[in-house]
């Protein structure tokens, strides 16, 4: 394969471990990536050192690097912070509401529901996650938009590790209501709405169960 930058190996395997191909607990072994992506060892340091950053990895002295498996408590410290960015963010989508932002957020909507009848797991996973990141996209905010798409990176693995039987077909639901109260421009409507959507998801989690490792030569193929 072609040599990568750093920042392509920080992308693949953000896209492995956000689309459960990699899971909590999975040791990253530096020459495996490295043969992988045909890279130095270097290379590839520097790359689990910008996930560790993020919280998607751990790096433990002399034992290397592993797939993060949070704790409960990080779990709900994670969506305790979600419900108050968001709620703000819900907060500003309606005043600065536009009628090119609303239909992509429906365009977005519609896209999940294929997902959830019929399409992949990863697919379903991936769009359920953006629809949070989208909203602050549109709003023109990259700040508001990185840090989202971190903490969706962060729940991602904690769905994974945590989540009960699948809740999809609920979370697409709920951001197609949250859409009608934003084109409404019904603000409170739509915050607790979002609100309600998070503690949704938290609570939907069953944090006693266990969750088998993964083989990173076939998350990364």
């Amino acid at each position: 394969m072609e040599p990568s930058t750093t920042g392509a190996i920080v992308d693949a395997l953000t896209k492995a471990i956000v689309e459960h191909r990699l899971q909590p607990g999975s040791k990253l072994a530096e020459q495996k990536l490295a043969d992988h992506f045909g890279v130095s060892r270097t290379l590839v340091r520097q790359a689990l050192f910008q996930l560790s950053q993020n919280r998607l990895i751990r790096l433990e002295p002399a034992r290397g690097a592993f797939v993060a498996a949070p704790t409960v408590d990080e779990a709900r410290q994670v969506f305790a912070v979600r419900r108050m960015l968001e709620a703000e963010m819900t907060r500003a989508f309606v005043r600065e509401s536009t009628p090119a932002r609303i239909k992509a957020l429906r365009d977005h909507v519609s896209q999940e529901k294929d997902a959830v009848s019929g399409g992949s797991a990863r697919r379903r996973n991936e769009l359920l996650g953006d629809f949070h990141v989208r909203m602050a996209e549109l709003m023109g905010n990259e700040v508001l938009a990185q840090m989202l798409g971190e903490l969706v990176s962060r729940c991602a693995l904690i769905t994974l590790m945590y989540q009960s039987s699948t809740a999809a077909e609920h979370s697409h639901d709920e951001h197609a209501d949250i859409v009608k109260a934003l084109a409404a421009r019904d603000e409170e409507r739509a915050v607790r709405l979002m609100t309600e959507h998070l503690e949704h998801v938290e609570a939907e989690l069953t944090f006693d169960r266990k969750v088998p490792t993964n083989d990173i030569s076939l998350a990364l193929s």
